[in-house]
């Protein structure tokens, strides 16, 4: 479970570092229709990411900064304190947790599986659609950190 979660949240939390540098300031107002802004879908990933890993771990949710810098810090730093240890049994542990309105109960392995991850990673999506949308030039790579084109490279339909 450690391995499935917080290597993951860290490596992409970093991502999101990463993408809000190329963005700057004034383009993580843009949203997509009604949703969130591109600041708080990234923000709200950082707490989803803190809001697994922690009941997985055994530890209590911690509350993090607003500013999105030093949340995304913060949260990478704590991530990065937890041990493998500490996951030992939690597919599991028992994981008692709200979404939205909704109160529910799942092993550890569906919370993070069927709900952690998934959240995580729509909110992540969320904020680099909403950045692409307004032309900031954000490819696969800068959300993976994997993939690499050449800079002529297109796409054809």
């Amino acid at each position: 479970m450690y391995q499935a979660s917080v290597p993951v949240f860290r490596h992409y939390l970093s991502r999101i570092a990463d993408m809000v540098a190329v963005a700057g300031p004034d383009a993580l107002d843009a949203r997509l229709a009604d949703a969130f802004p591109a600041r708080r879908q990234f923000g709200v990933a950082a707490g989803y990411a803190l809001r697994i890993a922690c009941p997985l771990a055994g530890r209590e949710v911690p509350d993090l900064p607003q500013a999105l810098g030093p949340r995304l810090a913060v949260a990478r730093a704590l991530l990065g304190a937890m041990k493998p240890a500490e996951f030992e049994g939690a597919e599991e542990r028992i994981i008692r947790h709200r979404a939205g309105f909704a109160e529910i109960e799942q092993t550890g392995a569906e919370f993070l599986f069927l709900y952690g991850l998934p959240n995580f990673f729509f909110h992540i999506t969320m904020g680099y659609a909403a950045l692409r949308a307004v032309g900031v030039p954000l490819g696969k790579a800068d959300f993976d950190g994997f993939h690499s084109y050449p800079a002529d490279f297109r796409f054809e339909d």
